[in-house]
């Protein structure tokens, strides 16, 4: 195939970055080069780049790389980074709030104490953006995104912008059902309650509790696995014997079970390897297969 650099409209060259290691985008900090590393200022730019790009170019979608391990060898064609450009989040009514695919939850976690909404604190247990959480349904501590969903703003491949109303979308545990496959979220309009009880006190306190029982400053991708029905992947993994156990840079976190760490060394393929190991331990001596949270993406090296 033609290079990608040649493939893009020279309009769009000042937001793109070749051979961009994608390591430093992701929080496992590991993963080879993306061939285009291209950051929209707008969703109208954002369109336009989609409608001239050739359509045999793939196109991949990039947060903040929370969730996400990229294979040593990176990525071909390119990568829309959303966490730069589309950042705006705004009160449009007295219960709703409209953030933009690269908001980090965090963010609208903080924002919403602000305006006493809620309840919205969860969000700040979501390491992501607002993309990649309507994307997979991120939840934390009981709360989750969807129950808040009121329309999404989406594009397509080709470009084209469409509004749709959450209604069409099916939504269960860590999982997303949409009406159409092949388009990005790049907005959405949520909605809470009033609740004068919402605070920066609250979001604290949440967080002070997840740092008692999670490794919170390790480089790694968050829960590695969704919790079963009726358990925890973090016990059926430490019942596995499995805490501490290593694959070259890679370690099962002593902390909490279900975090796979990259103690600083660590390539892709090492977590992996960890990933799948941990995996088969845990069907083989507790029955259960796990499901993986985290989305892999690229090639080996």
């Amino acid at each position: 195939m033609t290079a990608v650099r040649e493939l893009i409209a020279a309009e769009f060259l000042p937001s793109v970055r070749f051979d961009e290691p994608l390591a430093r985008h992701t929080s496992w900090h590991v993963g080879g080069p993306a061939d285009a590393y291209y950051t929209p200022n707008s969703v109208a730019e954002l369109s336009r780049f989609l409608a001239v790009l050739p359509p045999e170019v793939p196109v991949q979608w990039l947060g903040l790389g929370s969730n996400l391990l990229v294979r040593d060898g990176g990525v071909r064609g390119v990568v829309v980074s959303l966490h730069l450009g589309l950042r705006q989040l705004e009160r449009i009514n007295a219960t709703q709030i409209q953030a933009d695919a690269g908001v980090p939850c965090a963010k609208v976690a903080r924002q919403c104490s602000r305006w006493l909404l809620g309840p919205a604190a969860f969000f700040a247990g979501i390491p992501g953006t607002v993309g990649g959480a309507l994307s997979m349904n991120a939840g934390a501590w009981g709360g989750e995104i969807w129950p808040h969903v009121v329309e999404v703003d989406v594009v397509d491949r080709s470009g084209q912008r469409k509004t749709r109303a959450a209604a069409e979308y099916r939504y269960s545990y860590r999982h997303l059902e949409a009406p159409v496959a092949g388009e990005w979220f790049v907005s959405a309009r949520l909605e809470f309650r009033v609740d004068p009880a919402a605070s920066q006190d609250q979001i604290r306190d949440l967080l002070e509790a997840r740092r008692a029982k999670q490794p919170i400053g390790a480089w790694s991708c968050g829960s590695t696995f969704t919790n079963p029905p009726g358990d925890h992947a973090a016990r059926l993994i430490e019942a596995a014997g499995l805490k501490g156990v290593r694959i070259g840079g890679a370690v099962v976190s002593t902390k909490h079970a279900n975090f796979l760490i990259n103690e600083g060394n660590a390539r892709a393929a090492d977590i992996e390897r960890l990933m799948e190991h941990v995996r088969d331990e845990v069907e083989r001596t507790q029955g259960v297969r796990l499901a993986a949270e985290v989305r892999i993406i690229g090639e080996p090296a």
